[in-house]
């Protein structure tokens, strides 16, 4: 359609072409303050420190990748207790949040175990707040799917629920609240859940494996709970082989994106892909595991960060959903 042809459909005559002909009250546009040199400099300079105090950083942090839930054994049941806590987390030393916790970590501590084998969960709820657990991707009996009010009651606060079944499915799996679980989880009540299959031959070969859980809203964009600069980088030697088990907790897409080197895509939601394939960005949505292969074979220090630029830089520095692959010789 024409202009013309679009201002007559408006009963607006050929001659008015500004935004008062159509009835829109205006305000005058005031003149976008200019940028100057000092401010550039100080940009620059944000820059450059958020990524020095990130170096200064690395090794400060070892449970970043994540803690495994221990166990004990009650005969052949394997046996984790969690308790839901209220705590304040800080995401940076400077930056605190008030979390919903298990174990007081964000995020939780990882279960892992093997397939065929059966596990109980004594989850003791210490919050303010009723809450239960989802298993999310396990295989479970209807009554132990953690959904208040649709197969169980929620665990109100001073209250202990067991959660006992066998794991028929491996994969990378996770567990979450599903009780006001906008707000729940994104203030920290999510975590891991690994099931290793029972033939450990049909596993790839790899040198090492990292658990992101991803995380947005209540307590801003992190990877395992925390924001950049205070994210740990992934450090390997060239020719390593290193398996990424991603995992969206939050509201919102983060495209994965890793620079140098591309994500070889072997599993989605738990489940090995018939033809896996390769790729340099990688869309998790909310909810979805994604698992990649990274073969190391390119040296140097390669930035992995979010691809929602809002997610991952803005004016004063990269902040939030960031951090480095570190490939040496």
């Amino acid at each position: 359609m024409q202009r013309r042809d679009f201002l007559k459909m408006m009963g607006v005559g050929a001659g008015a072409v500004g935004a008062g002909a159509l009835g829109i009250k205006t305000t005058p546009k005031q003149p976008a303050r200019q940028v100057t040199p000092e401010d550039a400099a100080a940009m620059d300079q944000h820059h450059r420190e958020a990524v020095e105090v990130f170096l200064a950083n690395i090794g400060a942090d070892p449970n970043f990748w994540g803690l495994p839930l221990e166990y004990e054994m009650d005969g052949d049941v394997k046996v984790f207790n969690i308790t839901c806590q209220d705590v304040e987390w800080f995401t940076t030393p400077t930056m605190s949040f008030p979390a919903m916790t298990y174990n007081g970590i964000v995020p939780g501590p990882y279960i892992r175990a093997t397939e065929g084998e059966t596990i109980r969960l004594n989850v003791t709820n210490e919050m303010v707040e009723s809450t239960a657990i989802h298993f999310h991707g396990v295989y479970v009996p209807n009554n132990q799917d953690g959904v208040p009010y649709v197969t169980e009651e929620p665990i109100v606060s001073g209250a202990t629920r067991t959660y006992e079944f066998t794991l028929r499915n491996p994969g990378t799996h996770m567990y979450h609240s599903h009780h006001n679980a906008a707000e729940q989880v994104t203030k920290g009540l999510m975590a891991a859940f690994i099931i290793d299959p029972a033939d450990p031959s049909t596993e790839p070969e790899v040198t090492a494996e990292y658990i992101w859980v991803l995380n947005d809203s209540a307590m801003g964009f992190t990877i395992n709970g925390k924001a950049f600069p205070y994210t740990q980088p992934i450090v390997a030697k060239l020719g390593d082989k290193i398996r990424v088990r991603y995992m969206n907790e939050g509201l919102m897409i983060h495209p994965m994106h890793l620079h140098g080197i591309p994500q070889q895509v072997i599993a989605k939601d738990g489940w090995p892909l018939p033809m896996p394939y390769k790729c340099d960005t990688l869309n998790v949505a909310p909810g979805e595991r994604y698992d990649v292969i990274i073969d190391c074979t390119e040296l140097g220090f390669w930035a992995y960060h979010c691809h929602v630029l809002t997610h991952a830089e803005s004016r004063d520095g990269m902040f939030g959903m960031v951090t480095v692959l570190v490939v040496q010789e």
